[in-house]
Parts: structure tokens; C-alpha cells; sequence
């Protein structure tokens, strides 16, 4: 069983849009379908809507942004997309993460079109009805359209937080804990580190005081969505290599004078951009192997998913 994770019906191919047609993206129907076991939703077809149908559109009328049919607005579906995501999305409270189709009036993330009543757009547009519902309700929840996963580093940061979620979610399995919570950070520090630099330092002040919490449920809560709001910056170029420098100190007394100089050449080779993360941490994991360490064995950074993804390979 594959890592829980929601989807736009048409990303997998499934034909339910407008057209009759799909948006079946590669990637995710084959790549990630052997590692995530998805939940197919099409917003649309859900609240009675045939296929092909009418095209929607967002439309502002000057009080709220409305679901309306393009050619004639007084065909509304706000209400019913509204109240099919308010049934739906408690049910999604086990999902390691969502991928939504772009553009869409119903499924968009971000700069989805939004017309105005006399039919010119608003710069910037808008977020689709049933994905913002999905976001205003589940903040933590990692988030991305299938046309952005083409990027390498959005694809790897949306990757990343499906599994350090799934991996907090299992962390914590049989019951929360504050030796389950402060073990999870301990392993999670230097993607921190590589993420977000204030970040990391207020989660470890909030888990240094975990103490002083007597309903940890309520931590729990709190610290799920200070570190994935944490992640979701994507790691910098400057601070992986600090990251790195960091993880190569872990090993002065272990490594000759000419390996030391190998590794840290191969250091400053990434931060010129000459060289993709991959490589830096090929060599230091090979070390780790040679000259074993228990803090930076247990470290997420290291290996935060399947290594055939090849996700650091464009980093």
C-alpha cells in the first residue's frame, strides 16, 4: 500500500473534463503511482456536472468570486462545489498530500482565470473553489499542480513533504508521545537547516518546551503545521551547502588529509552550481557507510525518499 495521496481525476488520466477529454500527466501515472496509492476526485462530476459539459469560470462580482457558467452567470455552482467540499474533505484527513489540476476553475492552485462581470480577467487571477476549501481547511497538507511538478525543485519540494508527513504521521503511530515527537525532530534537523534557517531554530525552542504541554494532541497540531509550513520553503543552494560543510565536520577525525580535500572540493563544485546535490551527498553517504555514525545515520537529509525517484539528480 502506497502513500496516501489525493488527485485531480484527470491527472491520472481519467476522462472527466469539459471536453470529454483528460490531463493525464505522465510523471505522476507512472513514476509516483509505485510509491503513492491515490484517491481520484473530480470536484465537477461529484456535484452532478456531465462530461462534456458547458465551460465554468470564476467570476467576481464584486462581493465574493463565484463558479458560473461562462456563457450564461446566472447558472451558479458555487454552492454545491462549496458544500461537495465540505462533506468530502474530512475524509481526507489521512492524506500524505494532493495534486490538483491547474487552471481549473474548480481544481487550481494559483493564477487560475477570474473575470470580471463585463468580461475582462483580474491580473493574477485566483484559486480554484474546491481547492481553496481543501487549503483553508487542511493548511499542513502538502499541495501542488500537476503542470509545476515539471519543475525539478517544486517537484522535490512537494515530494519531500508528502513523505516527511507520512513519516511524522508514522513517527507518532500507536499514540503521541513526547519521546515519538522530540526523536522525529532530532532526525529532521538538518532538512531544517537546508529549508528554513529561523525555522529550525523556533521548532527546536517549541520542542524544548514540549514539557510544559499537558494535552500533547494539541502539540501535536501546533508543531504539524509550524514544520511543514517550515519545508515548504524550498532549500537554497547556499543553505544546502552549509548543511553540507555541517555534515562534513561530523567526520574530521575519520577522513585522511586528501579525502577531506575531495569532499569538501566536491562541496564548493555544488554551491558553484557545477555539480547537482546528488553528488556531495553520494560521497559523504559512502563515508557514512565507511565511518558510521548514529546522528547522521538516523538524518532525513540524507535519504528523505526512494533514491530512484532521481529527484536530487536536477538540484
Amino acid at each position: 500500500m502506497g502513500i496516501p495521496v489525493g488527485i485531480s481525476s484527470c491527472v491520472l488520466g481519467e476522462k472527466v473534463r469539459f471536453d470529454g477529454g483528460h490531463k493525464r500527466n505522465r510523471f505522476v501515472a507512472e513514476d509516483l503511482a509505485e510509491y503513492f496509492s491515490f484517491r481520484a476526485v473530480c470536484p465537477e462530476m461529484a456535484i452532478g456536472m456531465s462530461t462534456p459539459r458547458p465551460v465554468i469560470r470564476l467570476q467576481d462580482n464584486g462581493i465574493e468570486v463565484r463558479l458560473v457558467d461562462s456563457k450564461d452567470n446566472t447558472i451558479d455552482h458555487t454552492d454545491k462545489m462549496k458544500a461537495f467540499a465540505d462533506e468530502i474533505i474530512p475524509s481526507f484527513e489521512w492524506l500524505r498530500g494532493y495534486v490538483v489540476c491547474a487552471k481549473s476553475p474548480s481544481c487550481g492552485m494559483e493564477r487560475v482565470k477570474l473575470y470580471l462581470e463585463n468580461g475582462n480577467s483580474v491580473p493574477g487571477g485566483s484559486v480554484g473553489i474546491y481547492t481553496k476549501r481543501l487549503m483553508e481547511t487542511m493548511p499542513w497538507l502538502p499541495i501542488e499542480e500537476d503542470g509545476r511538478l515539471c519543475d525539478p525543485v517544486l517537484r522535490e519540494n512537494f515530494i519531500f513533504r508528502v513523505y516527511a508527513l507520512d513519516d511524522l504521521y508514522r513517527s507518532v503511530d500507536g499514540g503521541i508521545t513526547r519521546g515519538k515527537i522530540i526523536k522525529f525532530h532530532s532526525r529532521y534537523k538538518l532538512c531544517l537547516m537546508a529549508h528554513h534557517q529561523a525555522s529550525y531554530r523556533s521548532l527546536g525552542r517549541l520542542v524544548s518546551k514540549i514539557h510544559e504541554w499537558d494535552d500533547l494532541s494539541e502539540f501535536f497540531l501546533t508543531y504539524r503545521q509550524q514544520f511543514m509550513d517550515a519545508i515548504k520553503n524550498r532549500a537554497s543552494r547556499k543553505n544546502n551547502t552549509n548543511v553540507l560543510m555541517h555534515i562534513q565536520g561530523y567526520f574530521k577525525r575519520d577522513l585522511d588529509k586528501d579525502q577531506k580535500a575531495e569532499l569538501r572540493d566536491v562541496i564548493m563544485r555544488y554551491r558553484e552550481g557545477n555539480i547537482p546535490l546528488i553528488a556531495p551527498l553520494t560521497l559523504i553517504n559512502h563515508h557514512l557507510t565507511v565511518n558510521p555514525d548514529e546522528y547522521l545515520a538516523m538524518q532525513a537529509y540524507l535519504s528523505p525518499y526512494p533514491e530512484k525517484l532521481k529527484l536530487r539528480f536536477s538540484l
